[in-house]
């Protein structure tokens, strides 16, 4: 079988398994926020292996599964949040005591912290689902759109030291993909007059493609192509993620603000006011 094969059988497999999950959301999509962030999890402590003591890659997975329990659990996000961010500081400053390194906390952080936020982006209602929906087309858009109008153009590179192959061109064409995918998400949903939503969308976009690009340098740092091969014919779960997990966290921080930390999406489609 040929690795486009595979990567188009395992894009297959995990859009029906994805979809029909945000479709119904409740607590199977909480449970697939979970999943991510302890794949994520995982990742990340098989590339800094033997950089990080073990008493603090066993003490990482003691509290994301406790984490991953309270999103399954729908526990408020302000308890689970603090939580995250508490442990996080507390195992980088003991990362850096032990052993020079704030990859324990980075990492806990890294997985934690974007799986309690998708997890409530989706909420249990339509805005929930528009939310996240967004959220997909700005960041699968912008990854896709990018790709192919960087082949397409060239010019520039954005980043040579860090992921030779994107360039300006891209950045910019996924940018603007981005906008107008989620836009169309917007208007499906009855928001499509609403200005600020192309603006979200935007900034959701160029958020998405800086996590690529950090992502991007932790695997050159750890000397890896590939963050695992947990996905045949894509890699790792952080391989595809990485622009996701970067906008879920910033989505849902404009959403909070304006809703509430446990109903984001509410403030980004239901409470912003007249369109």
């Amino acid at each position: 079988m040929s690795n486009l094969t595979l990567r188009i059988l395992s894009a297959i497999v995990l859009l029906a398994a994805v979809l029909p999950l945000t479709w119904f959301g409740g607590q199977g999509f909480r449970i697939l926020a979970a999943v991510i962030g302890l794949a994520c999890l995982y990742e990340w402590l098989e590339m800094h292996r033997g950089k990080i003591p073990r008493v603090l890659e066993l003490g990482s997975w003691a509290v994301l599964l406790a984490a991953a329990a309270a999103i399954v659990m729908d526990v408020p996000a302000v308890s689970t949040g603090v939580f995250l961010v508490v442990a996080a500081i507390a195992f980088g400053v003991a990362g850096s005591v032990m052993a020079r390194t704030f990859a324990p906390g980075i990492g806990l952080a890294y997985a934690g912290i974007p799986a309690l936020a998708i997890a409530k982006l989706r909420g249990a209602d339509g805005e929930g689902l528009a939310a996240v929906l967004f959220l997909f087309a700005a960041v699968w858009a912008t990854d896709i759109l990018a790709y192919f109008t960087g082949r397409a153009i060239g010019g520039p590179k954005l980043a040579p030291s860090i992921s030779p192959g994107k360039t300006w061109s891209g950045a910019i064409g996924g940018a603007v993909s981005g906008v107008i995918a989620a836009w169309g998400v917007a208007a499906a949903f009855g928001r499509g007059g609403d200005w600020r939503l192309p603006l979200v969308a935007l900034a959701v976009s160029v958020i998405s493609q800086m996590g690529d690009l950090y992502e991007s340098s932790v695997k050159r740092r750890a000397g890896v192509k590939d963050s695992s091969h947990l996905i045949p014919g894509h890699g790792g779960v952080l391989d595809r993620v990485d622009g996701l997990v970067a906008g879920a966290v910033l989505l849902y921080l404009f959403g909070a603000l304006a809703g509430g930390p446990d109903s984001p999406a509410h403030g980004i489609f239901g409470a912003l006011g007249p369109q």
